[in-house]
């Protein structure tokens, strides 16, 4: 059982995830970023890997990942930062990052290096569900490590179902066809849309991410599903704030 498994084990809804880029706003702020979203009590960290080309990712996050890359950080660092609280922190970390990021690293190299830090869950939205059937479970196996699928608006049924049956995470469900981003309030389309998840009945949790900004857009998303993932207005607040007075913007969401 990994550690998100062992968190839904304990507490099964209105959970609260938040998304940050390693190395920023500064190289050194990886660490104070998670030591202080553990103690404003969010549920589990999503541990943005840098990369230059982030498919899935709207300007704020780029934006975030591209001063990180400037700062000089690198996979190498990112894992050296990692190690340094791995005995400190108990929240659990989910390692988000792009499919390239891996190869070019080493795959045997990434997934020891991610294991050595205590992660078990990594989110790779661009590998390829083939990919994955022919070598990445097998490899994952391996190394004890599992993969988030994301699922979108226009994701198939058959397929949510198969992702359902190679799930040992969570699903994460996206809650617009669209990149990263704070759009607002949720639209009664998005709505419909989780309501139709919802009914499947399926058997893993579900987490909403993309779009989810204050505890409005929180609450909505916990309705249809066990929690919700906040990224971008979570950098906005690091970028005007630094790492100083991070419970400010999570208190709200949790009160």
């Amino acid at each position: 059982m990994n550690s998100v498994q062992e968190l839904f084990q304990k507490k099964d809804k209105n959970l609260l995830s938040i998304y940050f880029t390693c190395g920023y706003p500064k190289l050194e702020d990886t660490t104070k970023v998670i030591s202080a979203l553990e103690k404003s009590g969010v549920d589990f960290i999503e541990v943005g890997l840098p990369y230059s080309d982030p498919l899935a990712d709207g300007p704020t996050i780029q934006d975030s990942s591209q001063k990180a890359l400037e700062n000089g950080v690198n996979l190498d660092i990112i894992f050296k930062q990692l190690m340094s609280i791995k005995e400190t922190n108990k929240t659990p970390l989910v390692l988000m990052g792009y499919l390239n990021q891996m190869l070019k690293y080493g795959e045997d190299k990434f997934c020891q290096k991610a294991v050595a830090c205590g992660i078990d869950t990594l989110i790779l939205p661009d590998l390829p569900m083939i990919e994955f059937e022919n070598h990445y479970k097998d490899l994952f196996e391996k190394y004890g490590l599992t993969n988030v699928f994301l699922i979108t608006p226009h994701t198939s049924g058959e397929r949510i179902k198969k992702i359902d049956s190679y799930t040992k995470a969570f699903i994460y469900v996206v809650a617009s066809a669209s990149i990263t981003g704070a759009k607002g309030a949720i639209s009664n389309n998005q709505i419909a849309y989780f309501e139709r998840i919802k009914a499947m009945n399926l058997r893993n949790k579900l987490i909403v991410g993309f779009g989810i900004s204050d505890k409005s857009t929180f609450n909505t998303a916990c309705k249809y599903a066990n929690g919700a993932i906040i990224g971008s207005a979570f950098i906005k607040n690091l970028e005007k704030k630094g790492t100083k007075n991070i419970s400010d913007f999570i208190s709200p969401i949790l009160s």
